[in-house]
């Protein structure tokens, strides 16, 4: 496995495993164990700070486990939305700070923006603590590190400095929660509570969906936790 990846893994172990269980588990983990087990499609609900609620869109792969009970699960999610007015003020605000424009004495307000459309596509690789209980159901909760490629857009601002400044590449953390059901031995159901915090955006988001698991593929975790 390739070494930056596996470094991205262990900074997200980390962050999952329960600090006094540490000592005893980082040593069982094994990158061997990984496959490609499941594919899930999603839909939900995000409500950014800085733009309106709006709907999200999300593809997640299941990789298996890294280590007793513990799930690679990387994710990509899509959303889009506009910008609310109060975040357009603040960045009118912004730009009449600059220098360039403040020495003219050009002076911007939210209106003269127009309305600006952002988009956030995050790919994230999440590390899931997971739990059995009865009822052929999974609970799991964890953390994830991830990159967030937001996109600013709008009649006012395309091809402009305030384009650039709205277009943005940042790292970020999740948190999140769920639960699986499982219907039949290749179909899962899901549902997931998640917090996405980067530089330039948060959000809560609940997503709900469901994951075709491959045949063939082992249902127990090493040292049998998990499915």
């Amino acid at each position: 496995m390739d070494r930056t990846l596996r470094s991205t893994l262990l900074a997200t172990v980390l962050m999952a495993v329960p600090l006094a269980g540490r000592a005893q588990t980082l040593a069982d983990y094994d990158y061997d164990e990984l496959s490609f087990r499941g594919i899930g499609l999603d839909w939900g609900l995000v409500w950014p700070n800085k733009a309106e609620a709006t709907d999200a869109w999300g593809l997640r792969i299941d990789l298996g486990f890294l280590g007793p009970a513990v799930r690679v699960v990387p994710s990509i999610t899509y959303w889009s939305s506009e910008m609310k007015r109060s975040e357009l003020g603040r960045l009118a605000d912004a730009l009449n700070e600059l220098p360039a424009l403040r020495d003219e004495g050009v002076v911007i307000d939210a209106d003269d923006l127009g309305t600006v459309d952002w988009t956030d596509l995050a790919l994230s690789i999440d590390v899931h603590g997971v739990f059995t209980i009865p009822g052929n159901v999974i609970t799991y909760g964890g953390a994830g590190l991830g990159l967030h490629a937001l996109n600013g857009r709008g009649e006012s601002i395309d091809d402009t400095f305030v384009e650039d400044l709205l277009d943005t590449v940042a790292a970020g953390f999740a948190f999140m929660a769920g639960a699986e059901y499982e219907p039949t031995r290749h179909l899962r159901l899901y549902g997931e509570a998640r917090y996405a915090l980067a530089s330039d955006i948060r959000y809560p988001q609940l997503r709900f969906g469901g994951a075709f698991m491959f045949p063939g593929r082992s249902a127990v975790a090493p040292n049998g936790g998990g499915r």
